[in-house]
């Protein structure tokens, strides 16, 4: 049979398909620090992985029933987990949807996204909401779907109904959200919250910003520059270190009043931070910590006037803060990597505007979903970072944060039959034309690299093919669901 050829690859019929075999030169298995050869059989009609052998057998070993898929030295990797997206549906669908946020997800090896609170109208913030958001996903999923719920003023007596109804954790803001619905929560709230959160089987997700005042008139350097609103350095000075490292002194006063209540920071961005993130785990403190891609892979130095598409908060910081990150994560104080994929309208971003966009006044998020495995991999290679560190941070940490361990994130018997099919030496330049995200906006248009998903399998199933028309999708429907 030949080597990777689209699914199926015999005269079986898809009913009589009872096992299927991947064998690959390059594996990634939970139990091993570098790809090996292997051998993985699925069970397609139950959806789970059935065998993981180490060696490759032959076609030969098996009989009828079996369909056999050589990947030769292609990469085998788990189905990616990542816990943090906005997928903005209901309420603001022109900004991104269940449909097209997912399929763009899966396009780049991510078989699970966990949803966040906001920017979706309603919020995720009562029990009620959430059955909104879960109609609104009804059918169009393409990977399976999570959902957080949010914490805001007010709202505490309404938390347990929303975990009783599978929500994976809370997430609040410790500054301007930049959406009226859901507004920020300031430390009596969260004295409030607490005790109806510290006994649930949940996590509490935070925003570590928090408003720095006069912070444009630290020095006459800043207080020059502060009026021009186009300069990326305003930007930055307006939303320092110092908001993130107060921030982070909230959130550790906290613990001693919920000891047992997993606490968690969402795109840590300022690398002064690490230090007292790694006391805090060594006291004993239930912290987790996670980055994204924009700010291992970008830098403030490099970002021009009125380049609004890398615009987020916490900021993208400078090189040697981005270094500091890596260092961080290679450490461990640094749990895992997730896109926080927070798209908008392209007329949000003002980039067609004269002189680009403001920075100070256009919408703040950084468009990524499905290109995070690419984007990791390649700079990580600077880094001393390979494939398996990669499926650590993006897979079996993110799998295990939202309750999935040993459902999703590991190739391993008993799991979800959640399988990517990666090709480490294929090197695509990211496009603005070829993004699967609804809106076409990404700061890494143009940015090369390499590695890409040529396969996703989705529980048994073939649901992304880069071989097929309709960017990967001709022929396949979405089989996503909710977790």
């Amino acid at each position: 049979m030949s080597s990777f050829a689209p699914f199926p690859t015999s005269p079986l019929t898809v009913m009589e398909i009872r096992v299927i075999v991947f064998t690959s030169s390059q594996v990634v298995l939970p139990d091993q620090d570098a790809p090996v050869p292997a051998t993985i059989e699925i069970d397609p009609a139950a959806g789970k992985i059935i065998a993981v052998r180490e060696g490759i057998e032959p076609e030969s070993s098996y009989g009828p029933g079996t369909e056999y898929i050589d990947l030769g030295n292609k990469y085998l990797l788990p189905g990616l987990v990542d816990s943090h997206v906005h997928l903005n549906e209901p309420g603001r669908t022109d900004w991104e949807g269940f449909h097209t946020g997912t399929r763009a997800a899966l396009a780049g090896g991510i078989t699970c996204v966990v949803d966040m609170p906001l920017n979706s109208l309603p919020p995720t913030t009562t029990r009620e909401n959430l059955e909104v958001k879960r109609r609104a996903a009804q059918g169009q999923c393409w990977t399976d779907v999570g959902f957080w719920g949010g914490v805001i003023p007010g709202n505490e007596q309404g938390l347990e109904k929303m975990v009783d109804a599978g929500v994976k954790g809370f997430k609040c803001f410790l500054v301007d959200s930049g959406v009226s619905e859901f507004p920020h929560v300031e430390e009596v709230h969260l004295r409030r919250a607490l005790p109806h959160l510290k006994n649930l089987p949940t996590r509490l997700l935070f925003h570590a910003e928090v408003a720095v005042a006069d912070v444009q008139r630290q020095t006459a350097t800043v207080d020059q520059i502060a009026h021009d609103t186009h300069a990326y350095s305003t930007f930055l000075q307006s939303r320092p270190d110092s908001s993130e490292l107060a921030a982070l002194s909230l959130i550790l006063s906290l613990a001693p009043s919920a000891p047992h209540l997993p606490l968690h920071i969402v795109h840590l961005s300022s690398a002064q931070c690490l230090a007292p993130i790694a006391a805090a785990k060594a006291a004993g403190v239930r912290l987790t910590v996670e980055t994204c891609f924009h700010y291992l892979c970008l830098e403030a130095e490099k970002i021009g006037r009125g380049r609004t598409d890398y615009k987020c908060c916490p900021p993208i910081r400078t090189a040697s803060n981005r270094a500091q990150l890596w260092e961080g994560l290679k450490q461990g104080t640094i749990d895992f990597v997730v896109s926080d994929h927070s798209p908008c309208t392209r007329a949000l971003k003002q980039l067609d505007q004269e002189g680009g966009g403001d920075f100070m006044d256009a919408w703040g998020g950084v468009s990524s979903l499905g290109l995070g495995m690419s984007l990791l991999l390649s700079e990580g290679r600077h880094h001393g970072v390979g494939i398996r560190e990669c499926v650590r941070w993006m897979g079996e940490h993110t799998a295990r944060f939202v309750g999935l361990e040993g459902r999703k994130g590991k190739l391993m018997v008993g799991a979800d039959a959640d399988l990517v099919v990666f090709d480490p030496e294929e090197e695509h330049t990211i496009s603005i034309h070829t993004i699967l995200v609804k809106n076409k906006v990404t700061p890494y248009d143009g940015h090369t690299v390499k590695g890409r998903v040529k396969q996703t399998w989705l529980r048994g199933q073939l649901a992304f093919d880069s071989s097929r028309g309709e960017l990967g999708f001709e022929g396949l429907q979405p089989r996503g669901g909710f977790i």
